[in-house]
């Protein structure tokens, strides 16, 4: 059987189903041709200087890994050009990047995480990239708003697409346009993506957890008792033994997820009390992935998608995966 390209399945989405438009359709394509870029860089590894310290800060005055600095260019590269963006924003950049003025501008907004996980980079365990795309509001005359940090607060239910890329023992790029989600692999071959998930969805039940544990002493007594329940196996109250898995870098996490099921969990803590991970570039687009695979996402309270963002680098706490399990979870903050 012939499988579908990336590139054939947002032809059939823009044309076919009128999901897309062409300019989304263009966006998303530059957005995985850069994700090829940011693969070879990542696969070449020490070959390539790749690895270790950039020897500076980011804005969130974390420790930069030289990938982090070229990820981040590449994409800023790759989407400035092409006529369909506004202006992007970035997690290493402290405040969004308008699109230069000797090209022209479009209606999307591009928000990204260039290489998540990228602590793990120097010991060879798989990192990504995340995305979300919104589009810039108007003002009343009907033209598009300034592209400035306010444009790009809005909630999670305003995105039009969103995705992630996992560079792995394959490259993985998963995408949803707000029907599904769909996994497509790297042929490195023909230098393509081919669909090799058709239709995620998540099982309902899991026996699978994914929590930092060594955060254990300043977990809030909801968090707690959901993990002493899943420990506790066939002889605690939820009659099933669980496994735990943590691989410190979400996009390899939230993917087993999406494979087969499953709990991920980044809750607010003594330490974090807003959370460890970032609203608009972390937690927005995998919630909506997530919630377009049928599973749930949530903050502890309500669903991740509804926060009003504050500001563009706002943090959350994250609990996502098999709805019946993060049910559980936000009815014991709820008690």
């Amino acid at each position: 059987m012939r499988r579908v390209t990336l590139s054939q399945y947002l032809v059939a989405s823009q044309r076919d189903k009128k999901l897309i438009d062409a300019d989304l359709r263009l966006l998303i394509e530059t957005i995985a041709r850069a994700c090829k870029a940011i693969s070879t860089r990542v696969n070449k590894g020490a070959l390539a200087d790749g690895l270790g310290s950039a020897g500076k800060s980011n804005v969130h005055g974390e420790a930069q890994k030289t990938l982090d600095v070229l990820s981040n260019e590449i994409l800023l590269e790759a989407n400035e050009w092409g006529g369909n963006l506004a202006a992007l924003a970035s997690e290493e950049m402290e405040e969004p990047s308008p699109i230069p003025t000797h090209y022209p501008r479009g209606e999307y907004l591009l928000l990204f995480d260039p290489l998540d996980g990228s602590s793990n980079i120097d010991v060879n365990i798989s990192v990504g990239t995340i995305f979300s795309i919104l589009r810039c509001p108007k003002v009343e005359s009907g033209a598009y708003c300034e592209p400035n940090e306010k444009a790009f607060l809005q909630p999670g239910t305003s995105q039009v697409a969103a995705g992630f890329a996992v560079y792995g023992p394959t490259t993985v790029f998963v995408l949803t346009v707000g029907e599904g989600v769909h996994g497509f692999t790297l042929d490195r071959e023909t230098y393509t993506f081919v669909q090799t998930h058709p239709g995620i969805r998540i099982p309902e039940d899991t026996q699978e957890f994914a929590i930092n544990s060594s955060n254990m002493r300043r977990w809030e007594p909801p968090v707690k008792r959901y993990i002493d329940e899943c420990l506790q196996g066939k002889d605690g109250p939820l009659g099933k033994d669980y496994n735990m898995r943590w691989v410190a870098s979400m996009v390899a996490d939230v993917f087993r997820v999406l494979s087969r099921g499953g709990i991920f969990m980044y809750p607010r803590d003594a330490k974090n009390k807003d959370g460890r991970l970032r609203l608009m570039y972390e937690a927005n687009p995998m919630a909506f992935i997530v919630e377009q695979a049928g599973g749930a996402a949530t903050d502890g309270n309500g669903p991740i998608l509804d926060i009003k963002p504050k500001g563009l680098h706002q943090r959350c706490p994250v609990v996502l995966g098999s709805r019946n399990e993060v049910e559980r979870v936000t009815s014991y903050h709820q008690k």
